[in-house]
Parts: C-alpha cells; sequence; structure tokens
C-alpha cells in the first residue's frame, strides 16, 4: 500500500502485539465465516465468540479450527467463563475449552461478583494452560468504578498473567469507559493511560465515533475491540487516514 501512497502509517503485521483488531462473532455460520476471512482476514488479529454462543454454535470446532488456521486468535466470551464460574464448574470449563479446541481464555466478572483476589487467583491459574484476556468493567450500567479501581485491577490482572487486559464496554459501547449513550469518560482513561501502557489495553469500541476518538488520541496502533464483522476494512480505514475522520493524521 505503501508503494501507492505516501504519509501513511507502517502497520505491522500479523501477528503483531499491538494495533489488534478484535471482531466479535455472534453466531456467523460456517460459510458466512469463510466468507468473512476471504475478505478480512488480513486486517483481523482475535475473534471473541461472543457471549455463550459457542455453546449452542453448529459445527464450532470446524469453525475454530478454521479461524486458527487463518493465524487468527480465537476465544469464547467472558460471559460464557462466569455462566461456569457461578456454578462452581471452572474445570468443567477448561475441559470444554479444550475439547472445542480453544487455546485462549477470556476471565471477567462483568454479570457476576468475584472478589478481586480469587479473579486474579483464576487468572493466574489459567495462564499456566491457555492465553488469558481478562476484562475489568461490569455490564451493568448503574455501576461506575472510580479511576483507582480501574487502575489496580488492571495492573493486578496483568501482573497475575493476563497477556492483554480488556476495557468493558459491552457490544453496545454504552458502559464501562463510556456514558450510556455511548460518550466518551476521557478523564478515566486518561488516569488509566497515565500508569498503563495503552499497548497493554484492549478498548472495547464498536460505536464509529469511538474509535475515532481513540485513533486521534492513541495513534493507528491503538488496541480496539467489539468491532462488528462488517466493519473491519471500514475501521483499517480509519486507522490508516483513508476516511474524512482521520484524514489529517498522518499527513506531514
Amino acid at each position: 500500500m505503501q508503494e501507492i501512497l505516501t504519509q501513511l502509517p507502517i502497520r505491522s503485521k500479523r501477528p503483531r502485539e499491538n494495533g489488534l483488531t478484535m471482531i466479535m462473532d455472534k453466531g456467523l455460520s460456517l460459510r458466512q465465516a469463510e466468507d468473512f476471512l476471504s475478505l478480512n482476514h488480513e486486517y483481523t488479529d482475535i475473534i471473541k465468540l461472543g457471549f455463550g454462543t459457542s455453546i449452542i454454535t453448529p459445527k464450532i470446532t470446524n469453525k475454530i479450527k478454521l479461524y486458527k488456521e487463518n493465524g487468527i486468535l480465537v476465544y469464547a466470551g467472558g460471559t460464557l467463563f462466569e455462566t461456569f464460574a457461578i456454578r462452581d464448574q471452572i474445570n468443567d470449563y477448561k475441559r470444554y475449552m479444550n475439547n472445542i479446541g480453544l487455546e485462549m481464555v477470556e476471565i471477567s466478572d462483568g454479570c457476576m461478583s468475584i472478589h478481586h483476589d480469587l479473579k486474579c487467583e483464576i487468572i493466574t491459574d489459567f495462564s499456566k494452560e491457555f492465553k488469558v484476556i481478562s476484562e475489568v468493567g461490569s455490564k451493568d450500567t448503574t455501576v461506575e468504578l472510580s479511576s483507582e479501581n480501574w487502575l489496580k485491577w488492571m495492573q493486578d490482572e496483568l501482573s497475575a498473567g493476563s497477556w492483554k487486559v480488556i476495557a468493558e464496554a459491552r457490544e453496545g459501547g454504552n458502559t464501562g469507559v463510556f456514558d450510556h449513550d455511548g460518550g466518551i469518560k476521557h478523564e478515566i482513561i486518561n488516569d488509566i493511560t497515565k500508569q498503563i501502557n495503552k499497548n497493554d489495553i484492549l478498548w472495547e469500541a464498536p460505536q464509529k465515533d469511538q474509535q475515532v476518538w481513540f485513533i486521534n488520541k492513541f495513534g493507528a496502533d491503538v488496541n480496539l475491540g467489539n468491532i462488528s464483522p462488517n466493519e473491519v476494512i471500514p475501521l483499517e480505514c480509519l486507522r490508516l487516514g483513508l476516511r474524512g475522520d482521520t484524514f489529517n493524521n498522518f499527513l506531514t
């Protein structure tokens, strides 16, 4: 691409550690997954099998294998972990993931209450067998976390063995680091990134305005998640300054 246009940000090739795009698969069929990959695999780093969809999706092992063969990390949404955890079936969850071919896990507490020290112990335990990505923030829009909580919990979870820590926003982008109407909580994000490396955080940002804000603030290689399958190429255009919202970002 740089051979055609100058003054574009350099995007590292997959597998990469920064500039990650995580898409949310909420029940694509195997054929839809194949179609998605034919166009988007180069720009997709991680696929989350949304909430509990993996446990009821036909041919899920085939779809996971397909994603992995295309060099994409894949894991089940943290809500599924919580449905097992609240039933005291964590070992059953490990067996389930092994049976369907998952090598990555999300540890979250967005729906249920887990003492944070116990959550960190679970992260450490899972990290011995799986690549762990953990999530901070509640799915309850009435729950407000202080900057101190965001910072401490993210730092603790990274220290416990999380590869990246997710900032909760749900699929609608209306909780966690966002207001109920999708507005950005600038102060909290500023406080977090003063002390935590932005490369260690994956921001759930399903709305375009949210994606634009993060790219404008942190650059093309910010980690963004909960992207719809049909928004992967539009997001990559935002990263590269190929849309009006980021048009001037990389011009010298």
